[in-house]
């Protein structure tokens, strides 16, 4: 018989908890860096993409473009419905709507977070999502009532738009438009191919949060698509809260 079988039982529980207490360190120890990187990126994006539209606002008119390359330009434009300047939704209906799939999606990726078995590629596309819903939520919530409006140049002589104290601007709440300026006018199709002949390839005018979003929803659903199964997220979740 060895050494140890010769020991009483409760000798030999101190060595299987020092592992356990290991074990459960070490995945909390994940956890906090998931949720550490979720948070990073989804500040990242909100700052960046508040950033960039304080700026356009606040110097250029509505329509003035900006031409950087042949191909790329930034054109203030404004719109109250979905992404990439389509127009077509109530902006107080589009406002709730994206408001609960912002709370599903963080729902979601809390679940995710907190259970090192799915990868880290998802929370980031998650976050991603996140975040660019976010900042379009803030442009429709409180810009409004924070800006003057944006006028183009033909109206006469108008200045950008400026902030003002909460409530005294162009709108009310859950009424502000979003902020769009990024336009990449790649080539114009021949006038002879019938129906899209002279317009622009990719002619939407989009803003940082909709890259964001879009970035990561291809990516999800190209790469991670299989791990959103709703039954297996809740047998994960109860399995991670026992």
């Amino acid at each position: 018989m060895s050494l140890l079988g010769m020991l009483p039982f409760g000798l030999c529980h101190p060595v299987s908890d020092f592992r356990h207490t290991k074990l459960r360190l070490h995945v909390q120890k994940n956890i906090s860096g998931r949720a550490a990187l979720a948070w990073c990126i989804s500040i990242f994006v909100l700052v960046a993409d508040q950033c960039i539209k304080y700026l356009v606002k606040t110097n250029m008119l509505l329509y003035q473009k900006v031409d950087v390359t042949s191909w790329f330009q930034i054109y203030f434009t404004e719109n109250e419905g979905m992404a990439f300047g389509m127009d077509f939704i109530g902006t107080m209906f589009l406002t709730i709507f994206r408001v609960v799939a912002v709370i599903v999606f963080a729902i979601l990726l809390r679940k995710i977070v907190k259970s090192p078995r799915y990868p880290l590629g998802l929370v980031v596309c998650l976050s991603m999502i996140i975040s660019g819903a976010a900042g379009n939520i803030i442009d429709n919530c409180f810009y409004g009532l924070c800006f003057t409006e944006s006028l183009p140049e033909w109206m006469g002589w108008v200045e950008p738009a400026h902030l003002v104290p909460m409530g005294e601007g162009y709108g009310s709440f859950m009424s502000g438009r979003v902020v769009d300026m990024f336009y990449f006018p790649l080539f114009t199709w021949p006038e002879s191919w019938p129906l899209i002949g002279g317009d622009v390839f990719f002619g939407a005018v989009f803003n940082f949060a909709d890259a964001s979003i879009s970035c990561g929803a291809v990516a999800m659903l190209l790469f991670y698509n299989k791990y959103l199964n709703t039954a297996s997220l809740k047998a994960d979740s109860s399995n991670t809260e026992q």
